[in-house]
């Protein structure tokens, strides 16, 4: 079989990014406080963003004869995301920094297929993989400046 360790980040890649929609969705619903009205219509755009891209990674993935994780039990089961109880006790910063904690999450397993991919030679998987950090790069630099700290990307 080719390209097996690929298929595994990209099986990753489909849980993590179902879960990060998830947290996504609980700041959007559980937002309250100031800059309600501009990030609480953002998080649709962000839900949107990751949706894309999983369904980019899925796509890729069962191109290369792979089987994505389908189900709410096997993404359960396989996030590394950590997800908290939808509660009223988070602030809006408090829930953002959750954000910024997924993302980056994200940006090294993006990384983390980059290489994997370079060592196997599943170049059209790695573009995907370098596209898609870009714009979880991307991201983490905008929630950062909300939050009023550097993006910290290179650190």
């Amino acid at each position: 079989m080719k390209y097996t360790k690929t298929k595994a980040v990209l099986n990753q890649l489909v849980t993590d990014l179902s879960q990060m929609s998830m947290i996504i969705h609980q700041t959007h619903w559980y937002m309250r406080g100031p800059n309600f009205l501009k990030l609480h219509p953002l998080m649709d755009e962000f839900m949107e963003e990751i949706d894309s891209q999983l369904d980019v990674i899925s796509e890729r993935l069962i191109a290369l004869d792979g089987s994505p994780y389908s189900t709410l039990k096997e993404m359960a089961e396989n996030t590394k995301i950590q997800d908290w109880p939808g509660e009223w006790d988070k602030t809006t910063p408090e829930r953002l920094a959750h954000l910024v904690d997924g993302y980056r999450y994200l940006e090294d397993l993006y990384q983390h297929g980059i290489e994997v991919s370079d060592v196997e030679k599943d170049f059209s998987t790695q573009d995907i993989f370098i596209g898609l950090k870009t714009a979880i790069e991307k991201k983490i630099w905008m929630i950062q400046a909300e939050l009023g700290s550097a993006p910290e990307i290179d650190e």
